[in-house]
């Protein structure tokens, strides 16, 4: 059993997608799999998976996040023998939470009943409006996807299961920050995850779909005044609550908002385990679910010094920023400098942090405030309104 919990993010057919979406990071990575070339991962790696996470939880609550690429291209008949298996491998009275992060396009009516039937999370990925989704998420003939993916918001709407919405922060979603956050929110999921895209080339130039830091520091503030004044206790957005959670004394649950990292093990089809998501390359391998346990690579010396970087490597400016015990230094795969004032680790994103932390503490503050106060979030909405006016 682990010492210390860990997540299991699958990637049942590796890096395959049915997009090409411009800014993704990990169309190839399959170069990485020992398969000359990739294919879904076998029912027998599958078991090897789910018994070993069972086994390594502390439980009564298992999580499995299937993940891509694009995880519905493994078919209906994959997720179904996963359940079979979990419910072989749970011991009595846990449970299983699945989650399936997808583009959507293939969600039918045969896959939303079967998400239902079996209580699974959903996370779909939506970039707003359908200009700033078009601008990016092409499918293989480079038309737009937006039209298929709102399509599978709405029928999984209508099955009662209620998607976490993933958008993407980006060169074209930073041209329009309220018409993305009012788009997102008009389908009433209750939650939405603004992801920054920062990618980086090999010269050293930032692609063209990444934002700099005061982009997305503009970005947070103008969403983060629209849902407070507007959206309280209708829907939440993940960095606001984080935020919030961490303003309370809690610890933040996201990784790059955590003083370590390394508990999420990425395990590829091919049973190769990766020390993370933006990190699955051959420095990062940690073993193979042929060969080790995943208790064993998630408490291996590798990956605790992996994680541990986290903390250990903050520049001298994060050490001393009074926003430390919100962002912890930033994900270690946007730590560089593009300055020649900044430390060689700094966070690329760091000043648009803290504009939005600056901004946005005093009234998160002033919520908490009055929502101890016993006010509702109507009320606490119509008491900023007066103070906005």
């Amino acid at each position: 059993m682990s010492s210390l919990p860990f997540v299991v993010m699958a990637k049942p057919v590796g890096s395959r997608c049915n997009l090409r979406c411009r800014y993704c990071y990990y169309l190839d990575k399959g170069k990485f799999s020992s398969h000359q070339k990739q294919s879904r991962m076998s029912f027998d790696l599958l078991e090897k998976l789910i018994r070993q996470t069972i086994q390594a939880s502390s439980g009564p609550i298992v999580s499995f996040t299937w993940h891509g690429g694009e995880p519905t291209l493994a078919g209906l008949d994959f997720y179904q023998k996963a359940i079979e298996l979990e419910k072989k491998y749970l011991p009595k009275n846990w449970q299983v939470w699945n989650n399936l992060q997808t583009n959507g396009i293939l969600l039918n009516d045969h896959w939303v009943h079967f998400l239902k039937e079996n209580r699974f999370d959903v996370g779909l990925s939506l970039d707003g409006n359908q200009w700033v989704h078009d601008a990016n998420r092409l499918d293989l003939r480079q038309s737009g996807s937006y039209q298929r993916v709102l399509a599978a918001a709405k029928r999984l709407k209508a099955a009662g299961i209620e998607p976490d919405l993933l958008c993407t922060v980006n060169a074209a979603t930073i041209k329009q920050p309220l018409e993305v956050y009012q788009a997102l929110r008009e389908l009433d999921t209750g939650w939405i995850q603004f992801i920054p895209i920062v990618i980086r080339l090999k010269n050293g130039q930032m692609a063209p779909e990444s934002i700099d830091a005061s982009q997305y520091g503009t970005f947070l503030c103008t969403v983060f005044d629209e849902w407070v004044h507007h959206d309280l206790g209708r829907l939440d957005v993940q960095l606001f609550a984080e935020t919030a959670r961490v303003l309370a004394h809690g610890k933040a649950s996201l990784c790059w908002m955590s003083e370590t990292c390394g508990r999420v093990l990425i395990v590829e089809e091919d049973g190769a385990v990766y020390s993370c998501d933006h990190f699955v390359d051959e420095n990062h391998r940690i073993g193979n679910l042929f060969q080790n346990s995943l208790a064993d690579l998630a408490n291996s010396a590798a990956q605790l010094a992996f994680g541990n970087q986290k903390k250990q490597a903050l520049s001298a400016e994060c050490r001393a920023c009074p926003y430390l015990a919100y962002c912890h230094g930033g994900c270690l795969k946007d730590r560089f400098a593009q300055s020649s004032t900044k430390e060689k680790n700094h966070y690329y994103l760091c000043g648009g942090l803290k504009q939005f932390f600056g901004h946005a503490l005093p009234i998160l503050k002033q919520i908490m405030q009055l929502s101890q106060a016993g006010k509702t979030p109507q009320a606490i909405m119509e008491c900023l309104n007066t103070q906005k006016r």
